[in-house]
């Protein structure tokens, strides 16, 4: 009866926060600098823009500071409630411990470090792929064929033997904490498990997130709907029943935009 209490209690101070953290998440996006999740052209917008002038490489320290900010948000509010199960099974573990709180922050700050790292890519994707449409006449005004080649490549990885394998890693928290918690070096070790959990989600998760690029990484109800989906696609064994139907629709979404643009269906 104990044991249940306190994985209530877990449970219920992870959604908790991630409750927070979606809270968070629309009070910026309804503020006046809402548009900053967007990391669009952060450095003429506003009081940030002034501060990005004002300050010594303000240009590119605020908005990356601003950035990183959004994305923690973010990914608290989308993955959080999916890395429960694992966060579970560990806590058990080292719940007699009396620095079981430092062990099971650094497990979370391990599997952000893992995301950060993937953001802070896609980050500078993204910001490279601006600078190229910027120098091409036909990406100007041709920018939906970039949407519709990562939405494709979202649809053809929910088909790809390392979703699967990711999946799997992700599927079972109990075998995952007791092959990677060796007990010793415990600080490092807690950090270390994070991040290669981190690392597997991010194996099965990063081409759904890639999608926030196209819909706009502040729509809250497109975050909400792929938390959703990442959530039954790692926690629960049927979710392996959506991967397929997802990716057909996803390869769909991308043709009919194809289709839409070159006049087929316009």
């Amino acid at each position: 009866m104990r044991t249940l209490y306190h994985r209530r209690a877990f449970y219920g101070l992870g959604l908790t926060l991630a409750a927070l953290a979606w809270l968070l998440l629309w009070a910026w996006s309804q503020s006046p600098y809402g548009r900053y999740l967007d990391h669009g052209d952060w450095m003429q917008i506003g009081l940030v823009g002034s501060i990005c002038a004002a300050l010594p490489f303000g240009e590119s320290l605020v908005p990356a500071l601003l950035y990183v900010l959004g994305w923690v948000l973010m990914l608290s509010a989308m993955m959080l409630p999916t890395t429960l199960p694992i966060l579970d099974v560990y806590a058990r573990l080292v719940q007699r411990r009396p620095d079981r709180l430092r062990l099971i922050s650094l497990v979370i700050a391990g599997y952000l470090a893992a995301w950060l790292v993937f953001g802070a890519a896609a980050h500078l994707a993204d910001l490279g792929l601006v600078a190229l449409v910027r120098r091409s006449d036909w990406l100007t005004f041709n920018g939906w064929a970039l949407g519709a080649a990562v939405i494709a490549g979202a649809g053809v990885f929910q088909f790809s033997d390392l979703k699967r394998r990711c999946l799997e890693r992700c599927r079972m928290p109990m075998s995952f904490v007791i092959e990677h918690w060796q007990g010793r070096r415990d600080h490092l070790n807690a950090a270390r498990l994070g991040w290669r959990h981190g690392l597997f989600c991010v194996g099965c998760c990063w081409a759904l997130m890639l999608l926030m690029f196209v819909v706009g990484t502040g729509n809250l109800g497109w975050m909400l709907l792929l938390g959703a989906v990442m959530a039954v696609e790692k926690n629960f064994a049927w979710g392996q029943r959506i991967s397929t139907p997802l990716g057909v629709l996803l390869l769909g979404w991308s043709a009919g935009l194809v289709l839409l643009h070159v006049g087929v269906l316009g």
